[in-house]
């Protein structure tokens, strides 16, 4: 018996779009599968848009365009279709059957980046989860379609050990995981608990997937994640804290990347990572001021963050890769502040950490207070979860003014005020 090595076989894949509104840029939502598809590893050979009033129910899009995707197929050598949009179960057996291909969609394609990007166990736990609850719907024109190339994309990642397991035990797989990420979920609530606690305000860094978020907090905290010219290059969120002029600090907490059509199935099992803008103070909106589809990618970073419920707050969006911008500036009237930088180069990052410090000043109450020498444990408190701005020390105790948060007013009052 002859056996091949699969992970050898090049992807060549055919881009399928179907534009059903005049407003659709669907060209654009394709070269944005393309970049998607290059992460995952496949490599674009052709593109077909399909303008219909609806998605064919039955095969996505119309016998004409099977047909001309079939053509396609045959002249470039592609072994498989990505489809723009999240295909029925009927969608992907009968578009399977009809170009007798491997066919995938965006959330496949998205599902299995995720795969090949999670690190931690919280990560790999809420990819699976991710895949199972995708999988168990299309067990059999996934096992039919997969099996083509036996490999690749959509194959990476816990989840496709189950693909030939029946429903029953997806199910008891999928109670499990919850179980597994129930506890996960507590334990980060007990950490922004504590973060509570140390009267710690935090921001959440957001932002369109690619936008420099990961690059942004590596040069503001020396956190040394991962930071690549890729779309998802990280997942999982990392915290540091982030010591301004004055001695404050902040915590900041990337988050993954947000895009067009977020699978449904992984914004719920992805719920306790993106969160953390829910919980936040403070949001800070990363743009990728140099990209041509800038202000479409705001309005999905915005989307997403009301679907979240993390509204209310204050923002600060960064027009971010300055250093790569060219044409018209950009603007975003629903942000707080804005500020131009470069996350690379560190081009606006101080005026960057002007603007957190005022919004934490915003937030403390300014005291000026003589503290007895007895009390100057008081003033460590001030140290530490404040702003000291001066110290004066006087026969009778010290003198301080300083700037220190509503929480921790009233346990920092000399002994004479009470």
């Amino acid at each position: 018996m002859q056996f091949y090595d699969f992970k050898e076989i090049e992807e060549r894949v055919i881009l399928i779009g179907v534009q059903t509104e005049q407003d659709d840029d669907v060209a654009a939502s394709l070269d944005e599968l393309e970049e998607l598809a290059a992460t995952a590893g496949a490599v674009t050979v052709g593109k077909v848009i399909q303008n219909r009033e609806a998605v064919h129910p039955g095969t996505y899009i119309g016998k004409g365009k099977i047909e001309e995707v079939a053509a396609l197929l045959a002249a470039y050598d592609a072994n498989g279709v990505i489809c723009d949009d999240e295909l029925s179960p009927a969608q992907m057996n009968n578009l399977e059957r009809e170009l007798d291909c491997k066919v995938m969609d965006r959330t496949l394609l998205i599902l299995d980046i995720f795969a090949g990007r999670a690190t931690t166990s919280e990560g790999k736990i809420q990819v699976e989860l991710a895949q199972l609850r995708y999988r168990s719907a299309r067990l059999v024109g996934l096992r039919e379609s997969l099996s083509r190339l036996g490999g690749g994309i959509g194959t990476r990642g816990p989840g496709e050990k189950k693909l030939e397991t029946d429903r029953r035990l997806i199910r008891t797989r999928i109670s499990a995981l919850k179980a597994e990420l129930a506890q996960v979920e507590k334990h980060r609530e007990l950490i922004r608990g504590k973060r509570t606690r140390g009267n710690l305000k935090t921001a959440a860094i957001v932002g369109y997937t690619n936008a420099g978020k990961s690059t942004l907090l590596n040069t503001l905290t020396g956190a040394g994640i991962l930071a690549e010219d890729k779309l998802f290059a990280t997942l999982d969120p990392t915290t540091r804290v982030l010591e301004l002029k004055d001695g404050q600090q902040i915590l900041l907490t990337d988050t993954v990347g947000f895009i067009r059509k977020l699978p449904h199935h992984l914004v719920e099992a992805f719920k306790s990572t993106l969160e953390e803008a829910k919980y936040a103070d403070y949001i800070i909106h990363v743009v990728d001021a140099s990209n041509p589809r800038a202000e479409l990618q705001m309005h999905t970073v915005y989307e997403t963050l009301r679907e979240l419920g993390a509204t209310g707050k204050k923002i600060i969006t960064l027009l971010n890769k300055q250093d790569q911008v060219q044409g018209e500036a950009l603007r975003d009237f629903r942000a707080d502040y804005t500020v131009k930088c470069s996350a690379r180069t560190g081009e606006g990052l101080e005026e960057l950490k002007d603007v957190l410090a005022k919004l934490l000043a915003e937030s403390q109450i300014y005291l000026e207070e003589l503290y007895t020498y007895k009390e100057a444990g008081k003033i460590q408190i001030i140290r530490e979860y404040g702003s000291l701005l001066s110290e004066e020390y006087r026969e009778d105790g010290i003198f301080v003014k300083a700037r220190v948060p509503a929480e921790i007013f009233v346990s920092v009052m000399p002994k004479s005020h009470k």
